[in-house]
Formats: C-alpha cells, sequence, structure tokens
C-alpha cells in the first residue's frame, strides 16, 4: 500500500507538503451536512495540528494528529527534505444506513508525504476497516467498491488510493473517497486521509 514515484524537480502547483485527516460535504434529506478539512498541517506552517473529534448527523471522524517537518540536509547548499503525515481514528460513516446501506467504520488510519530534491513517496495504511469489504493487498490505483443494500442496489462508491501525479516530480494522494449515487438520497461526499508533496527546491 505505499506509492513512489520519482522524477526530476520542477516548480510545481501541488503544495509544498501538507496532510489531513480528511473531510465531508453532503445533501441528505434537505440537509447540508459539512465537516470542514480535519487537522491540516503545512510544511509553511502550522507544522502541526491536532483535531478533536467531530461528529455530525450520519458521520465522525474521531479526531487525530499531523505534522509536516522540513529538514536541512545540507546547510552549504539550503537542500532540503519535508515530510507530511496525518493520523486518524475512528471514523464512522453512519449515513447510508438509513437506506439499508453498510456502516463504513475505519479504527485508525495515516496517511504520509516525503520529498527530496529528486523524488516524491506517497503512502497510506488503515486497521480496523468495516462495512466495506477486505481490500486486496496491494490496493490498485483508484480500488473502486460499491456500497450496496442487501438487494445490490449501489448507494455509494468508495474509492481508495486516489493519487495525482501532473508530471513535475508532484504526487497528491487521498486515501479514500465516497461518492454518494443517486439511490443512497444523499448527493455530495467524504474524504478520508489526503497528502501531497512537491520536490524540495
Amino acid at each position: 500500500m505505499m506509492l513512489i514515484f520519482s522524477a526530476a524537480p520542477a516548480l510545481a502547483d501541488t503544495p509544498a507538503g501538507i496532510a489531513h485527516l480528511g473531510s465531508a460535504d453532503f445533501t441528505k434529506g434537505g440537509t447540508n451536512i459539512k465537516v470542514p478539512v480535519q487537522g491540516k498541517c503545512d510544511v509553511d506552517g502550522p507544522t502541526t495540528k491536532a483535531a478533536a473529534p467531530v461528529s455530525k448527523t450520519g458521520i465522525t471522524f474521531g479526531g487525530g494528529t499531523s505534522s509536516c517537518t522540513t529538514t536541512v540536509t545540507d546547510p552549504n547548499t539550503d537542500a532540503t527534505t519535508t515530510s507530511s503525515k496525518a493520523e486518524g481514528k475512528n471514523f464512522d460513516l453512519s449515513a447510508l444506513v438509513s437506506e439499508k446501506g453498510p456502516r463504513v467504520k475505519i479504527a485508525t488510519y495515516k496517511v504520509t508525504c516525503d520529498a527530496t530534491q529528486t523524488q516524491t513517496n506517497a503512502g497510506w495504511s488503515y486497521g480496523g476497516l468495516s462495512g466495506i469489504p477486505a481490500l486486496p493487498n496491494p490496493v490498485p490505483e483508484k480500488h473502486t467498491v460499491p456500497l450496496k443494500k442487501p438487494d445490490g442496489t449501489v448507494l455509494a462508491n468508495a474509492v481508495f488510493n486516489i493519487h495525482d501525479k501532473p508530471g513535475d516530480g508532484s504526487i497528491a494522494l487521498t486515501m479514500l473517497r465516497i461518492n454518494f449515487l443517486p439511490a443512497s438520497k444523499i448527493t455530495g461526499s467524504v474524504t478520508v486521509g489526503h497528502a501531497a508533496c512537491s520536490p524540495t527546491p
């Protein structure tokens, strides 16, 4: 479950280094449920962030921490490396239960993005996943798991291991995005675990 990407350094639109626990923005029964980005750190500041548990109708982020650090590897040339990570716990999505869909729970999860002058590495891990069948190892890019009612109706898609590599050496990784479908009577999506980084100057 580790993504590795190497490329020559270049100016990038991807942030120098960020990580966060996730966010949510969906509408159910005419009510908008919004959880802003949780626990976001940035190598340009704030470099550490702690998020308390937050619970809204149909969703809970159980809190966690993030850290985005820069290390000088050669003072003579100002060469640096960066390391950005976020660690969350007790994620619980219950929004689909009223439509006879699964309750999705993740006990622990972690996303990372590390950068040097010549490459970026992004990865993720998790523990205590329920409501979603066991994932393959390794997990393919954009691995999509339909979240269904007992009769087979697909209410949402859980998409794991989403990464964006614009070709400039940078990488952005989302561990999981849940996209609601019309049969759920919910619109919007939920993101769990995101990190991004660019080669250092």
